[in-house]
C-alpha cells in the first residue's frame, strides 16, 4: 500500500474505509493464491514496483508457482501489453528469487564449481559465496551433500554466515528459521530454503541452477 492511501486510511477512515472494505469483500470467494496473483497483476498494470514486490512474495508464499506468476504476466498481454510485462520480469530478475532461476524452472541452467569436497568435513556446514550466488553447504556423509540458496523465502533477505548456529539459520529480518540439514522452515514461517541439485565430480562438488 503506498503512503499516500496509508495517510488517507489514518486521516479518513470513516471515508477510506469502504473502500478497503470492498475489495476485501470482493475477494472473500478466492483463495488467498488466486486473490495475491490478481492483485500481482493489478500492480504490474499499474507499475507500481512496491506492491508488485510485495504481492508476488505473497503469491508465492501462498503456493502459487513461478510458472504460475509468468503464465498469469503473459495471459494478461491484451490488457498489460509487452512493455509492462517486461517490466516486471525485470524487477523479478533485479530481485534474483532462486524459484525464478532458469534450472528450477527446468530450463537447461548452468553447473557451479562451489568447491573442493575436501574443504568441508563430514558434518559440517558452511556459508560460500559461487558466481554471484550465496550458499549454505551441509555436507551429510562422504558423497552425500545438500545445496541451499542463500535467501531467506519470505522477502529474499540474504542470510549471512553469521545467522547460523549449531544447525540452526534464522534470517535477521523477521525471524524465520531452518534447519541447515533439510532446509525446512522451523519457526515463524511456512516455506523451506530452496535446494539445488548437486553432485561431486573430480573432488570438485558442483550446484545446477
Amino acid at each position: 500500500m503506498s503512503d499516500a492511501l496509508n495517510y488517507l486510511l489514518k486521516a479518513r477512515p470513516d471515508a477510506v474505509g469502504h473502500y478497503f472494505a470492498f475489495l476485501k469483500d470482493c475477494g472473500k470467494h478466492l483463495d488467498p493464491k488466486t486473490r495475491n496473483l490478481i492483485s500481482v497483476i493489478t500492480k504490474v498494470d499499474a507499475q507500481t514496483e512496491r506492491g508488485f514486490r510485495q504481492y508476488l512474495g505473497r503469491a508465492l508464499r501462498e503456493g502459487c508457482s513461478p510458472m504460475e506468476v509468468l503464465d498469469a504476466l503473459l495471459m494478461a498481454f491484451p490488457t498489460l501489453g509487452l512493455a509492462k510485462i517486461v517490466w516486471a520480469v525485470d524487477i523479478i530478475l533485479a530481485m534474483d528469487l532462486p524459484e525464478f532461476q532458469p534450472g528450477a524452472l527446468g530450463a537447461k541452467g548452468d553447473w557451479h564449481d562451489v568447491m573442493a569436497t575436501r574443504d568441508l568435513k563430514v558434518g559440517e556446514i558452511r556459508r560460500t559465496d559461487c558466481d554471484g550466488r550465496g550458499l549454505f553447504v551441509y555436507r551429510e556423509a562422504a558423497r552425500t551433500w545438500q545445496v541451499y540458496d542463500s535467501r531467506c523465502p519470505h522477502q529474499s533477505t540474504d542470510i549471512p554466515h553469521l545467522a547460523l548456529e549449531g544447525t540452526t539459520l534464522t534470517c535477521p529480518k523477521h525471524g524465520w528459521a531452518f534447519d541447515a540439514h533439510s532446509g525446512e522452515c522451523i519457526r515463524t514461517g511456512n516455506s523451506p530454503l530452496k535446494r539445488w541439485p548437486s553432485k561431486v565430480a573430480d573432488g570438485r562438488l558442483l550446484a545446477h541452477w
